[in-house]
């Protein structure tokens, strides 16, 4: 059948795959944002749904003040034994951890710590009982490499040195180890080239768990650089994971983004899940894809009927359960209340500027043609809605309170600047604001609805909420917020964001 790409849109970055009794699972990267590691499950490999989050306790992750696209870095998903082991890192603290569940939808444990360095962690259970904990880091020069040690994975206890086993195939940042054991051969794939323009998956092969590795002479085996303009609106391929059907079928599963236009390389909807198939050759070398991933329907050897709806937003009946929310950093659940018709939301005096935890509920942006509407009430100073990159990059309208008066303001905060761009009176009357925003995938435009009119407040270009401008590793994410010193409360209802043309 033919599929479309990505399977998984909007700000998913780093998948790692695995497959538990005849069901399959991703696992993704979150960084700042709460609760952690977002969990997908499919049973086709082509249709996916949220079903966890891995990290959803302080206990086992700390997120207070740190960096924007600090946090939790790119996991490992794997399942052995009838038990899920999800294998990550605190990038702000440089600790790599693991936690596990015999329920992938319930609670996880307490984090375990492996005392190695580098980031993207990986595991292999082999065949003979050992595991295995890989990881980038330096080697004993201090240049980049793949390090390898074997941990007793009931404490995390390194059971041998962490010793370089590749340096890669020439790219830079090499990173995203994962270590197979297939046949005869130990199969090594990583990421090289940064995660952007120049992203690229590379392996190489040998008969020990520790080398010497020997690099695939084609290296890359799957990239998308250099191509651009008309041929392919995708970028950014690397970062993979090897997964086999129940028919014996390879793919990897991978990250990628989608330029906002075919000329302009901007992208504002983060990092996404993408998959290809794996051609074996005879020699025990593998192929991937087809001169990449590109923007039409790819053909696998999948059965089944691929669901291409986009993901809408409403209230009712999104509520409290909703597994696709998201905080900024810390969860102070006493701000937060959802009901059937929608959120109340209790502001504080942190804004959506500070490195900290303003009151904030967010859930990613998954196309580039959207249309919100909501209507804010409350005595909150400000609340409303904002298209989130940063805390240096997001664009709000919101509903402020200033005695008697009322007013709807756009407010666009793109790096050191910030200023307001566009301004509407309520009437005195008014006890609620109805906002809406339509986005395209060059431009924002937001406006408020007063009597059944709808006022344009102004427009903004996306490509300021774009990692090319930004920095980072995140995406835009639509949020709901209040600022209020006196912790006075919002309330959000009739949510309804439209996602896709």
């Amino acid at each position: 059948m033919k599929i479309q790409n990505p399977i998984i849109r909007g700000f998913y970055p780093d998948p790692s795959i695995c497959e538990a009794e005849g069901k399959y699972y991703i696992a993704c990267s979150s960084f700042q944002f709460f609760p952690g590691v977002p969990i997908f499950e499919s049973e086709d490999l082509i249709n996916w749904k949220q079903v966890a989050n891995a990290l959803t306790r302080t206990s086992q992750v700390e997120l207070h003040q740190i960096p924007s696209s600090g946090g939790v870095f790119a996991p490992t998903l794997r399942y052995h034994d009838g038990t899920f082991y999800m294998v990550t890192n605190n990038n702000t603290f440089g600790k790599n951890f693991y936690i596990t569940t015999t329920d992938i939808c319930g609670e996880w444990s307490e984090p375990i710590f492996v005392d190695q360095e580098g980031i993207d962690p990986s595991l292999l259970f082999d065949d003979d009982g050992k595991v295995y904990f890989t990881s980038n880091g330096p080697d004993e020069n201090g240049k980049a490499c793949i390090l390898q040690c074997e941990i007793d994975i009931k404490t995390g206890e390194k059971l041998t040195d962490s010793i370089p086993i590749w340096s890669g195939s020439g790219g830079r940042y090499i990173e995203s180890p994962h270590l197979y054991h297939i046949g005869d051969w130990y199969y090594l794939m990583v990421a090289e080239g940064g995660t952007e323009y120049g992203h690229m998956i590379t392996y190489a092969r040998s008969k020990n768990p520790f080398g010497p590795f020997e690099g695939y002479a084609k290296n890359p085996v799957l990239t998308n650089r250099n191509q651009g303009g008309n041929e392919n609106q995708i970028q950014g391929i690397g970062h993979g994971d090897l997964i086999c059907d129940a028919k014996g079928n390879y793919y990897i599963v991978c990250l990628g983004f989608r330029q906002c236009g075919i000329w302009q390389p901007y992208h504002q909807l983060g990092r996404e899940v993408f998959i290809a198939p794996v051609y074996w050759q005879e020699d025990g070398w593998f192929t991937a894809g087809d001169k990449g991933i590109v923007t039409e329907y790819m053909e696998v050897a999948l059965e089944g009927e691929q669901n291409t709806e986009v993901y809408d937003v409403c209230f009712p009946p999104a509520a409290k359960d909703e597994l696709r929310w998201s905080y900024l950093r810390d969860y102070h659940k006493e701000n937060y209340e959802f009901t059937e018709t929608g959120l109340k939301m209790r502001g504080t005096h942190l804004t959506l500027d500070d490195v900290d935890t303003p009151s904030f509920v967010g859930i990613r942006q998954s196309e580039f043609d959207t249309e919100l509407r909501v209507k804010v009430r409350g005595k909150a100073k400000e609340a409303g809605v904002t298209f989130y990159m940063d805390e240096s990059q997001h664009y709000d309208l919101a509903v402020i309170n200033e005695g008697e008066e009322k007013k709807v303001i756009l407010t666009v905060r793109t790096g050191d600047a910030k200023s307001v761009n566009g301004e509407v009176a309520l009437p005195a009357d008014c006890e609620q604001a109805e906002l809406c925003i339509i986005s395209e995938p060059e431009v924002y435009h937001f406006y408020c609805i007063i009597g059944g009119e709808k006022k344009l407040l102004g427009s903004a270009r996306s490509r300021y909420l774009s990692s090319e401008v930004a920095g980072g590793f995140t995406g835009v994410l639509m949020g709901m917020y209040a600022v209020d010193t006196n912790g006075e409360w919002a309330e959000f209802t009739e949510l309804c964001w439209k996602q896709g043309k």
